[in-house]
């Protein structure tokens, strides 16, 4: 069956309020920020309700690609009906569901726990549990605190995964677990290495529930190839499509996660956080232009948001965008400090200033907020790197990896500080796995065959495969081309280096580029073209040389000499 708007909100709207009756708060927003992301009809709503709404319209036209042009509104799709369940009538434990819910919120876990322990509602059974795997999860920071510091590393455990999982287990296999009780149980089982279960048990929630972001994001965690992906038995339900969106992007396949987006906006056309996602994928694919439109727009209609600006200064940062980064950090610090993003933001813009040792402060500061802020670890090591401290730079990278072996970012930071320490064979093992991750970026290509050339290896063949698959992926550097020449010259190969020096001499013209590159490709191509006895060639060449006024401009008088007696007939 095809779904509508109306019924899209509907099922948002129940799912806010029962999710937010569980305390699960970060699904909830989510599942708000989409609700408010389907556009209402300006003709049957006042002002006030399509506030957030005004500048989607613009935004949408601003960055549609075909895809979004041609693609399907989800009513023109066949999904399955998920009626969303209703509440049970649990009057007796009410009063003390609403008492834990308090302390819940409060953050005083175990007595909420403590309140529902003789409760045996489902909606009980969850809170309970829930509560004192937060408790647990505490507990282990406050250990691992107490053992290694706030950035240390620690075998602590979270001591209520036993219990949790044994209360858990007796209500799946008696058949009276809800989807609340069986995300908690897959969040738990992951938690324990039961990864198979963990991922069967995520599903059997999100298809008999799925308004749970946070049941979707666990499932996301679990599938790290796409031949995992494509075995889950999931419900065709049109958050399915958030999912896929999402996953697509974690597996790399951005082209396939900006598909899904296109034809999501059909129906939730102002989300935010669509709009967000889309600005992640095209930051992957390098389109810095495209992404920074995006953020632009974002800030204007949501001010006060930090939920992935620090990827939007991670743009500013590599167009060293000293204004934007400046106004972007002064907005966050002002809205909330302490949040990690916010953090990174700011020693992204001390590290522009060339403060690095104010910028690992902050990123320092981004992770004892929270550890496994992935971004944080990876920017710290730059800045080790920066600062000339490769052991510090080493270990910051090594943490990223251990938090996600898919940052390409981390494995090239790695494969940069080995290769600073002299040891050419480690570096290329690590931009081998980042250029496996990324093959798509030409600066990894491009490292790699740097570390080809180095006195230890002089594997040049080898360097040269890896410049020629950076010059094929858009080397906006225009590093590869300029070697390859250089390379093949070295290696006497001079049919091959005259066509290098060519295409590069063509594109530091497009690029209306000078200096000694260009030079070098002229002497090059004269020289050459006088071997092959391409007279004509080699004196436009020759001709252009004369414009210079270093030692060039003498070789160039010599050659068009030579090239006059050749063509004279002297030997």
């Amino acid at each position: 069956m095809g779904i509508t708007k109306e019924n899209c909100r509907n099922e948002l709207r129940t799912a806010i309020r029962q999710l937010t009756d569980r305390c699960l708060y970060t699904a909830s927003k989510w599942a708000a920020e989409q609700l408010v992301g389907i556009e209402q009809d300006p003709a049957k709503y006042p002002q006030s309700h399509t506030r957030l709404q005004r500048d989607c319209s613009s935004i949408r036209r601003r960055f549609r690609s075909t895809d979004e042009i041609t693609s399907t509104p989800l009513a023109g799709t066949s999904y399955v009906s998920t009626p969303v369940p209703e509440e049970e009538n649990e009057e007796i434990d009410s009063d003390f569901y609403l008492l834990a819910k308090t302390y819940f919120s409060c953050r005083e876990y175990r007595r909420a726990a403590h309140v529902l322990s003789d409760q045996t509602g489902k909606k009980a059974l969850f809170l309970r549990c829930y509560a004192l795997y937060l408790a647990g999860e505490k507990r282990k920071e406050e250990e691992t605190i107490e053992l290694e510091g706030p950035l240390g590393k620690s075998d602590a455990v979270n001591s209520e995964l036993v219990s949790i999982e044994q209360d858990l287990a007796a209500v799946r296999k008696n058949g009276t677990i809800d989807s609340f009780g069986l995300y908690l149980y897959g969040l738990v089982l992951k938690a324990k290495g039961n990864e198979n279960l963990a991922r069967a048990v995520l599903v059997e929630s999100v298809n008999t529930y799925p308004w749970n972001w946070s049941a979707w994001l666990e499932l996301q965690s679990l599938c790290t190839t796409i031949d995992t992906l494509n075995s889950l038995k999931l419900n065709n339900h049109w958050m399915k499509d958030f999912f896929l969106a999402s996953t697509y992007h974690e597996l790399r396949m951005h082209n396939e996660s900006l598909a899904k987006y296109d034809y999501l906006q059909a129906t939730f056309g102002c989300s935010n956080y669509i709009k967000a996602q889309i600005a992640k994928a095209q930051y992957s694919l390098r389109e810095f232009e495209l992404v920074e439109a995006i953020f632009e727009e974002l800030l204007r209609i949501d001010p006060y948001r930090i939920d992935d600006m620090d990827m939007y200064s991670n743009v500013l940062y590599a167009k060293e965008c000293f204004s934007g980064l400046s106004y972007l950090a002064h907005q966050v610090f002002m809205t909330d400090k302490y949040r990690p993003e916010s953090c990174c933001i700011i020693g992204n813009y001390y590290s522009l200033k060339g403060l690095h040792e104010k910028s690992v402060m902050y990123f320092r500061r981004a992770l004892k907020l929270d550890k496994k802020y992935l971004s944080a670890w990876t920017l710290m090591g730059h800045e080790y790197v920066e600062m000339k401290n490769t052991p510090a730079a080493v270990d910051a990278y090594r943490r990223a990896v251990d938090i996600n072996p898919c940052d390409y970012r981390a494995w090239y930071g790695l494969g940069q500080a080995y290769e600073m320490m002299g040891m050419p064979y480690y570096a290329l093992h690590y931009f081998k796995k980042s250029v496996f991750l990324q093959p798509g970026d030409s600066r990894l290509w491009i490292a790699m065959a740097q570390c080809y050339e180095t006195e230890q290896l002089r594997m040049l063949e080898e360097a040269i495969k890896c410049y020629r698959r950076a010059a094929n992926c858009n080397d906006r550097e225009a590093i590869a081309l300029h070697r390859l020449a250089k390379l093949h010259s070295e290696l006497g190969q001079f049919q091959e280096a005259a066509f290098y020096y060519k295409k590069d001499l063509e594109r530091m013209e497009d690029e209306e580029r000078e200096g000694p590159n260009m030079v070098e490709a002229l002497l090059f191509l004269a020289n050459y073209c006088k071997a092959q006895k391409r007279f004509e060639e080699a004196e436009v060449y020759c001709t252009r040389l004369l414009d210079y006024n270093g030692p060039e401009k003498e070789t160039a008088k010599s050659l068009l000499q030579d090239i006059k007696l050749a063509q004279s007939g002297f030997p």
